[in-house]
């Protein structure tokens, strides 16, 4: 028998359906949005062509028709869902682009509008950390206190040089001042961070886990690098190859990433599948389910659980 107890999903980690079901008694469905926003690396602001591996559209490939309203966003994936999942609770998720990089003017209805939505019980902002304005962090503050508020924020690495390297365009010294002006003001916050960038090895990916322990955010996603069409990291790969992990490696990773992270912490992502029609590489990363079930017997084998590795300090 296992000395690890699981929680009701079964897993050795917290989940974030784990953890929306114990806060609001049931099944709780985010909803991709896309509301057209763009990103200060891919205007000229601060650089050019965004991020080298993310696709055309800034990372929103399964969010919803820009075209479109919030509202009607919300109405077409909840009777496309309703197939699947049985829940009248909803957060409304703001994935692609960098959703709090224009005026608070034209962003606050955009936010409205969502959480006026029928079933509504919170809200997720993807941005970066250099696009919070003081104004934007004073009405993030108080949208916290009447709604569940999360914003997430895109990291990917602690290593700067890295970050140079694919276009990221601000640092991890920039990146944690805005992380502790939001957590300061009672805002939780989703760090995202994504293994097997170029020039990365193993210890890089688990340190990066390890710093962003220590900060002790509310959430996490935990991502494995997509290699997609019509990207500047696909033009990369073509010229010059480099090494991309293996499943087993990720696998691996991901568990001793996890063992590090604060028990309380939610993993909201450990995985995900990059759309099969433009994913030129991991094709293992198509198949998330396996993945998932790899991480799930791999913590089993080793009799392991999240936080059995975390330091404080």
């Amino acid at each position: 028998m296992d000395s690890f107890t699981t929680n009701s999903d079964g897993k050795r980690y917290l989940t974030q359906n784990n953890y929306l079901r114990s806060r609001f008694g049931g099944k709780v469905i985010k909803l991709s949005l896309n509301a057209g926003m763009s990103c200060p690396n891919r205007d000229g602001t601060k650089g050019t062509g965004g991020c080298i591996y993310c696709s055309p559209m800034l990372s929103g490939d399964f969010s919803g028709n820009s075209r479109l309203s919030v509202t009607e966003q919300l109405r077409s994936q909840t009777e496309l869902l309703s197939e699947k999942w049985q829940s009248s609770m909803y957060i409304p998720y703001f994935q692609a682009g960098s959703n709090t990089y224009a005026p608070l003017d034209v962003l606050k209805p955009l936010y409205e509008e969502a959480l006026a939505f029928g079933g509504t019980v919170g809200l997720t902002i993807a941005t970066r950390a250099d696009c919070i304005s003081h104004d934007m962090l004073d009405y993030l503050k108080e949208l916290s206190q009447r709604t569940y508020l999360t914003v997430e924020l895109g990291l990917q690495t602690v290593h700067d040089t890295t970050a140079k390297y694919i276009n990221r365009c601000h640092t991890y010294r920039e990146f944690l001042h805005t992380y502790e002006l939001l957590k300061s003001s009672g805002i939780n916050i989703c760090v995202h961070i994504i293994n097997g960038l170029p020039g990365e090895t193993i210890q890089m990916m688990t340190d990066t886990a390890g710093q962003v322990s220590l900060l002790k955010p509310h959430s996490v996603k935990i991502h494995m690098l997509h290699l997609i069409k019509n990207t500047p990291l696909a033009e990369i790969y073509e010229k010059t190859p480099f090494y991309l992990l293996g499943r087993e490696e990720y696998i691996n990773i991901v568990c001793d990433q996890i063992e590090l992270m604060p028990p309380d912490t939610i993993i909201e992502r450990i995985t995900g599948d990059g759309d099969r029609r433009t994913l030129i590489a991991p094709l293992w990363t198509s198949d998330k389910k396996s993945v998932i079930n790899g991480i799930d017997k791999e913590l089993r084998r080793r009799n392991s659980r999240q936080g059995i590795n975390f330091k404080s300090s």
